[in-house]
């Protein structure tokens, strides 16, 4: 037997399954084996609104993770694609991508791919279509971010136009997502302008920081509106993904004292991207869309 391969009995076949909310821990447990955090909030939203596939690991616990999130009957999004560092280059990230795929059916699929990733994804048929920077920090707000007028919090009656102005940009019906953020989100704001709702944006916590999205708007001048009434009044340091195709959201956030921390690819298989991603500021998070 090769050199190595001795504490890993028969991982290679042991089939993909679909996972349900009494794996949580083992998926943080994979996630902090990554030197991921282990984020379990997310991770419980991920196990609502997605579906979270694994591989056993014959010894114990998940030897790897794939979660695919439909969007209507036309989209969807693959994420949290982990392979145990003891079962690194066995093949069982891209059995995963695979399955995920398979199971998505012939849909536009798109994600999110650190360097470490990209390589796999671009094996399996995905391209890159864009890059994500993610800004984070402690804003410093200014008094000309509380200009704009039309902000308020978000109720329970707005949730069918909310999930419309979604829906345009995102390009897909994400209800399910949508609805649950009314209660996952820690802030909710829409924007309305002449009685038609024009923005709509969530805050939510993380393990280490306060992540803002969506951010929907139909300007940059909404979105700034949104994020400055989101952050108000809650702790800890801020993050924003952004894409780069928001400069001027992107100078905004520099500006008011976030710092670029890391980038990832947005990649698309079976596509392109539906909707209109001008209007989609930031996303709910990075497994998300």
């Amino acid at each position: 037997m090769e050199s190595g391969f001795a504490d890993r009995p028969g991982v290679t076949d042991v089939p993909i399954r679909r996972l349900g909310p009494g794996d949580l821990r083992d998926c943080l447990l994979l996630a902090i084996d990554r030197q991921w955090l282990p984020e379990e909030a997310k991770w419980r939203l991920l196990f609502e609104v997605g579906e979270v596939y694994g591989i056993d690991d014959p010894a114990g616990g998940l030897a790897g993770t794939v979660v695919l999130t439909r969007y209507g009957r036309d989209l969807a999004v693959v994420s949290m694609v982990l392979v145990a560092s003891r079962h690194g280059r066995m093949g069982l990230g891209r059995r995963l991508m695979l399955h995920a795929l398979q199971q998505a059916g012939d849909v536009t699929v798109f994600l999110t791919a650190t360097q470490y990733g990209k390589g796999l994804y671009e094996k399996v048929g995905f391209e890159t279509v864009g890059t994500i920077v993610t800004h984070i920090g402690h804003v410093a707000l200014e008094p000309e971010d509380f200009k704009h007028d039309g902000v308020r919090p978000a109720h329970e009656e707005d949730l069918s136009a909310v999930i419309a102005l979604d829906a345009q940009a995102s390009g897909a019906p994400r209800t399910r997502l949508v609805t649950r953020l009314f209660t996952f989100a820690e802030q909710t704001r829409v924007v309305e302008r002449g009685g038609a709702m024009v923005g709509f944006g969530a805050a939510w916590r993380n393990v280490d920081n306060v992540a803002v999205g969506p951010v929907v708007g139909e300007s940059t001048a909404v979105a700034k509106a949104l994020i400055a009434e989101l952050v108000t009044g809650l702790h800890g340091q801020v993050r924003l993904d952004i894409d780069t195709r928001h400069a001027e959201l992107t100078a905004w956030a520099v500006a008011r004292g976030l710092t670029p921390a890391f980038s990832t690819e947005l990649m698309v298989h079976g596509g392109p991207l539906p909707g209109d991603l001008d209007r989609l500021f930031t996303p709910v998070m990075l497994a998300l869309g």
